[in-house]
């Protein structure tokens, strides 16, 4: 008996608890390609707020990075139901799991953009370059899988896919919000010998971005390896039909 991952369990133990708000959803009338584009309106807003963040505060005021990651995390809510919505409402569609995938890169792209505008103008350049780093090992992850899908192959792996990105940086910002309305938003951390502070309040959203940075792009090399495991052994089934049979 084939036992699932953890992190297939832990999908549909939340689905089960989301179940009965999708309900509610498709009796409003509420179609799956509406919450599609009612999350990627709400990833905007994270923009948004990132940028108005970015503009009317000063380094030490850490308060929008709160409000940003509690509505990453309120975003990404739409991004399960939508697909919950049309399933359980028998209205999926090839176009809506299409319209789903491009919004979800571009919603991507926007919070980022965000991310990037906000640590730059607050002069955290070095912060910055991870995020953008970031930004191409989450998009690398899912261009890999789509790439590998359009060859045929599946390609579902790694650690680091969508839900786990929302959920890392949405709680990231939004513990950095919380915790600097306790320890100060220009908190730092210094150890006698050492000429530089080595934490401050940021470094609760920015060494998750750091860690995002490594892991995505770890995530897309390795999708990319199984996918080529993959396409040998096809390419080698097609060139010789009695390895093939030997192998099924």
């Amino acid at each position: 008996m084939e036992t699932k991952p953890l992190r297939v369990k832990l999908q549909f133990g939340i689905y089960k608890i989301l179940d009965p708000f999708v309900k509610v959803l498709i009796r409003i009338g509420l179609t799956p390609n509406m919450v599609t584009v009612i999350g990627f309106l709400l990833n905007m807003g994270v923009a948004v707020v990132f940028v108005v963040g970015a503009e009317k505060t000063n380094r030490g005021d850490l308060g929008y990075i709160g409000w940003a990651g509690a509505l990453i995390l309120f975003a990404g809510l739409f991004d399960m139901l939508d697909g919950q919505v049309a399933r359980l409402g028998k209205m999926s569609s090839s176009f809506g799991a299409l319209l789903d995938s491009v919004l979800d890169r571009y919603s991507e792209l926007l919070m980022f953009l965000g991310i990037c505008y906000y640590l730059i103008a607050h002069h955290y350049l070095i912060s910055s370059l991870l995020a953008f780093i970031a930004l191409i090992g989450s998009m690398m992850v899912s261009y890999t899988r789509a790439r590998a899908e359009g060859l045929g192959i599946d390609c579902k792996g790694g650690l680091m896919q969508r839900p786990e990105r929302i959920i890392l940086i949405g709680t990231a910002a939004l513990v950095c919000g919380i915790i600097s309305e306790y320890i100060g938003g220009d908190y730092k951390l210094n150890i006698p010998g050492i000429p530089f502070h080595v934490f401050e309040t940021m470094s609760i959203f920015t060494i998750p971005l750091a860690v995002l940075a490594v892991l995505t792009n770890i995530t897309a090399y390795n999708r990319l390896m199984d996918a080529k495991t993959a396409l040998d052994v096809r390419d080698q089934q097609q060139k010789n039909p009695r390895l093939k049979n030997r192998i099924t």
